[in-house]
């Protein structure tokens, strides 16, 4: 009910202690098979609209994450727009991502993608942070990300921005990712309006943050992950005699 379009391979997780405790011996591959025959795997849907105009004279900056090796949470923050249609418009979802754990940490939903829309979802992961150590803020090179009052932001809260060299979007793949669960797993289903597609957005969001495996997290969830580095961070800290 929660997680209708889950891979089959993070379902089989999910199920596996289930099918144990019942007496059911069935494996990944037969589950997959199972679901092939009755019709129940999910085609992806691939749709595209471009919400990045990076022709503009607006400042780019380097990316800071070529040579990077990520290590923790809160070490790196990507960043990306995506748009949600809904039977009575078009909106945009902003979303601020961990790049370690994974999570979403602030995201905005809005009729636009004005800058101070797009600079909401920056806002609530800051609010939303755990620790005050350095921070890269990673993004492509649309004009919201360039802005004078998007970098006025960053530069406010002591975080470094790098953004995607020209327009190669597999240096903002992780960012990427994250639109394209989201759309394909939770927001399949066209709302009435804005107001709808907001509380179907949060529900999701959490779902995702604090349920739904990932098979690049070991099968672990974000929300656990994120909680764990932090957790790791504080005792490597503490001099214990």
């Amino acid at each position: 009910m929660e997680m209708p379009r889950l891979g089959t391979r993070k379902l089989y997780y999910l199920l596996k202690e289930g099918f144990k405790n019942e007496g059911i011996k069935i494996g990944r591959d037969a589950l997959f098979a199972y679901l092939k025959r009755e019709n129940m795997l999910v085609r992806a849907q691939k749709k595209y609209v471009k919400t990045t105009f990076s022709k503009h004279w607006l400042r780019k900056h380097p990316n800071l994450l070529k040579e990077l090796k990520i290590e923790k949470a809160e070490q790196v923050f990507v960043s990306d727009i995506t748009y949600i249609k809904t039977r009575e418009s078009t909106c945009y979802l902003s979303l601020v991502t961990d790049a370690y754990s994974r999570k979403i940490m602030g995201y905005s939903l809005s009729s636009n993608m004005n800058t101070e829309n797009v600079a909401k979802a920056l806002k609530m992961a800051v609010k939303n942070r755990v620790s005050n150590t350095s921070l890269i803020h990673h993004s492509d090179r649309g004009l919201q990300y360039c802005s004078g009052y998007y970098q006025n932001m960053l530069n406010k809260n002591r975080i470094k921005p790098s953004m995607t060299d020209g327009y190669d979007c597999y240096q903002n793949a992780l960012a990427e990712r994250i639109n394209g669960i989201l759309k394909q797993e939770f927001l399949f289903c066209k709302t009435k309006n804005i107001h709808d597609l907001g509380a179907l957005v949060k529900e999701s969001i959490d779902i995702y943050n604090t349920k739904r495996p990932h098979l690049s997290l070991n099968m672990q969830t974000p929300d656990k992950v994120h909680k764990k580095s932090e957790e790791n961070k504080y005792f490597s800290g503490l001099n214990i005699v």
